[in-house]
């Protein structure tokens, strides 16, 4: 098969590198110039692990290829994939799609013979209908079909998720352009990845019902561990029981300071948007997306409650600046937020993140000290924050950090100690919806219920 890949940021090149390394001919094509070059040369604009050296062997191998050129590439393609930013508009949070029609148009002059032209950008309903209206009325004599084809890919996880997926969904009518994506995707068929195949409207809206799902999962779980806080409870308990039914699951009940990366804001968001259009307004994912939103400055009044109810002049230490471990990507991400509303507070902002500073020092407020490890961002602070959980702070030298600190408070956004474990060596320890029967005694008037 002789793919073409437009767009090379995070879809199009795990995506473009993975097709590759199933033997496929992959260009993947991309406006920036500066982009294009750096991958010839190995350089990949992105953190994946394991991306860079799928990349670099399938490139050794003659099977993926980098360009600016748009129109050789398509000309002699099998099947064209779209997977340019949807970011959300400014102004009403639908997503732009502005980069997909342009790629259509762009795709449109060059089609020769039989081309399946597939989306693979988070698009909302409907989308796959406008490129192929713009493709007909561009070349009305082209031999093609539109085909959506989502992406179910986690950050820090999208190489094992792309060549194991839970599912494959294949949005078309057209029976030609099915028979072209199965051969695409052969090579999954001995590992039985179900293909589902849907209508082109189904597999788009399949994209978004799955990802509010999710957010709507993680936003519960974080409520449930603020009820827990103050009944004392222990939200790990709680998500324990709840996962072991197989009708709930345990994955995406991990209590947090709420999701954040490049999908879950924005495809809510748009979702929302779209179900509002149709007139038929989703509730759920409104309040979803208002409770997320709210959380993240929450999790900054935890610590200034730790810091005894003010930061003004005290330095603040955050571990971790990323959305999620594993990744770069600072995009909606809890720190964000976090950071903002405590220099609100008056508070002095040192950081380390393993990956994520460079574009963290793009999207924070200036004023953050940036720190070479954790030990040294923790030097002089009156409480450590971890708000990432990479496995680097999963081990700290509590000794060494409590002798280094001003004050020995660690706020533990992500539940990644245990509390006896912190206490015992002499810090204050803040957590996340793991409470002890204190918040309860109050709540009953100060003794044991009757």
């Amino acid at each position: 098969m002789k793919i073409v890949m437009v767009g090379s940021g995070y879809v199009g090149l795990v995506s473009g590198a993975c097709f590759a390394d199933f033997g496929h001919e992959v260009v993947c094509v991309d406006k920036v110039e500066s982009k294009i070059a750096a991958l010839k040369q190995g350089e990949i604009p992105i953190f994946e692990p394991g991306l860079s050296e799928l990349v670099r062997s399938n490139s050794e191998a003659g099977r993926l290829s980098f360009t600016t050129d748009l129109a050789g590439p398509v000309a002699r393609a099998d099947a064209v994939f779209i997977a340019v930013g949807t970011p959300s508009r400014r102004g009403d949070g639908f997503a732009d799609l502005s980069y997909v029609y342009a790629a259509a148009r762009e795709i449109a002059q060059s089609l020769n013979g039989y081309t399946v032209i597939v989306t693979k950008s988070t698009v909302p309903v409907g989308t796959g209908d406008e490129v192929e209206r713009i493709i007909r009325e561009l070349r009305p004599d082209a031999d093609f079909a539109v085909v959506s084809n989502p992406e179910f890919l986690r950050e820090g996880a999208a190489i094992d998720d792309f060549k194991r997926p839970d599912r494959i969904v294949i949005g078309t009518d057209d029976l030609r352009a099915q028979a072209l994506m199965a051969d695409v995707y052969r090579p999954l068929y001995l590992n039985s990845a179900p293909i589902l195949n849907t209508s082109r409207r189904t597999a788009e809206l399949t994209k978004y019902a799955a990802n509010a799902f999710l957010a709507t999962k993680i936003t519960f779980i974080n409520e449930m561990a603020d009820l827990c806080e103050q009944v004392g409870a222990n939200v790990q308990d709680v998500a324990r029981g709840m996962g072991l039914d197989n009708r709930i699951g345990s994955k995406f009940l991990h209590a947090g300071p709420g999701y954040g990366g490049s999908c879950f804001p924005k495809d809510t968001l748009a979702l929302i948007k779209t179900a509002q259009d149709y007139g038929t307004p989703s509730r759920i994912v409104e309040a979803v997306v208002s409770v997320n939103d709210l959380r993240k400055r929450a999790m900054a009044k935890k610590v200034v409650a730790a810091c005894g109810g003010s930061v003004r002049g005290k330095t603040i230490a955050l571990l971790g600046l990323t959305f999620k471990p594993n990744t770069d990507d600072m995009r909606d991400a809890p720190s964000l937020s976090i950071v903002t509303a405590l220099q609100d507070g008056g508070a002095i902002i040192r950081a380390f993140d393993p990956e994520g500073m460079e574009q963290a020092k793009a999207m924070l407020p200036s004023g953050v000290v940036y720190c070479n490890d954790a030990y040294e961002c923790v030097d002089g602070a009156h409480a450590a924050v971890i708000v990432t959980e990479w496995n680097i702070f999963r081990a700290l030298d509590f000794d060494r950090v409590k002798a280094a600190m001003a004050a020995p408070i660690l706020v533990d956004l992500r539940n990644v100690y245990r509390a006896e474990q912190v206490r015992a060596k002499g810090f204050t320890y803040v957590d996340v919806g793991r409470g002890d029967m204190s918040a309860a005694k109050e709540l009953a008037g100060g003794g044991e219920a009757a």
